[in-house]
């Protein structure tokens, strides 16, 4: 009798053992996608993710814009990334960069207020003249959150400190040009604005190695001459979308509250190494970041590299 009972016990056993591995076997298969629903999900979420690049232009009030690249989602290749497991994993998606078909050079050639308005990054112009006790105090707070802006440097200023202004480059900032005597640029000729610029990018080069591509007129004074000359030097004019007003020493809490509150996608802020800044950089950094924007140097701002 109990050998019966045991027999009973062990064939009942077996039997939801097997009852068990179908079941498991049977999940396997429900969680697993055919191929033509893997291939339907990514090209849903292709349609809903492709974005269109956006070209270079003039506008009428920023003027030059920079383009910015679009993407498509390479269906055949995100499938082939899935398909062993056969499910869908947007971690897995491939995307082709798809670029504009006109660039920054292939427009007119005008000032430069802002990028473009698709890409959610934001850079800090910090032109050097004067100001030397507050520059340690900014390099802190920039390194301390892992921020690169760039510093557009007077030529005057270059000559007189050239260990700040390899401590500056050093650091990875970017470096552009500031004129040489900070000079109201509207007021001069061809020839007079030419030497500045020249002066002041050779001077930059000879001191740390580098030649300009960017340049910001002093106090925002230029012309069509300026911008010319510039373009002539291999030089885009830089200006700004959001100015600090710093030199008018408001406190920095105020600064800070004030120029957070009117960035977005693409704009770039005008500041000075003054003390406000020194005391509001570390605030303006979180702040940005916390409304969900990178920062960076007027070149990666400029690229028509997409941040998704």
């Amino acid at each position: 009798m109990k050998r019966n009972y045991f027999r009973y016990l062990l064939l009942l056993s077996s039997v939801l053992l097997v009852l068990g591995l179908f079941a498991d076997a049977s999940k396997a298969r429900s969680s697993k996608m055919t191929k033509d629903e893997l291939f339907r999900a990514i090209e849903k979420y292709s349609e809903e993710n492709n974005r269109e690049p956006v070209d270079a232009k003039v506008d009428s009030i920023w003027k030059a814009i920079p383009g910015y690249n679009g993407r498509t989602v390479d269906i055949t290749a995100s499938y082939k990334k899935m398909k062993s497991k056969g499910k869908f994993d947007e971690k897995k998606i491939v995307y082709k960069v798809i670029p504009p078909k006109f660039h920054l050079d292939d427009i007119e050639n005008q000032p430069i207020y802002r990028g473009n308005s698709q890409k959610p990054m934001i850079a800090f112009l910090i032109n050097v003249a004067w100001g030397n006790e507050y520059i340690p105090g900014i390099l802190e707070a920039l390194e301390k959150h892992d921020t690169k802006a760039t510093f557009f440097f007077d030529g005057s200023w270059v000559k007189k400190n050239p260990d700040v202004a390899k401590q500056i480059n050093d650091a990875g900032h970017e470096i552009g040009n500031h004129a040489y005597s900070h000079p109201d640029l509207q007021q001069r000729s061809l020839e007079e604005t030419k030497m500045e610029l020249v002066k002041t990018s050779k001077v930059i080069e000879e001191t740390i190695g580098i030649r300009p591509k960017w340049f910001a007129p002093p106090s925002g004074s230029f012309n069509d001459t300026t911008v010319k000359v510039a373009e002539q030097l291999e030089m885009k004019t830089i200006l700004w979308t959001v100015d600090t007003v710093d030199w008018k020493k408001p406190a920095a809490a105020e600064m800070v509250n004030r120029v957070v509150s009117k960035v977005d996608n693409g704009s770039m802020i005008l500041m000075h190494p003054t003390q406000p800044v020194a005391e509001g950089m570390e605030s303006m950094i979180k702040q940005i970041k916390e409304k969900g924007y990178k920062l960076g140097t007027v070149s990666e701002l400029m690229s028509e590299e997409r941040i998704d």
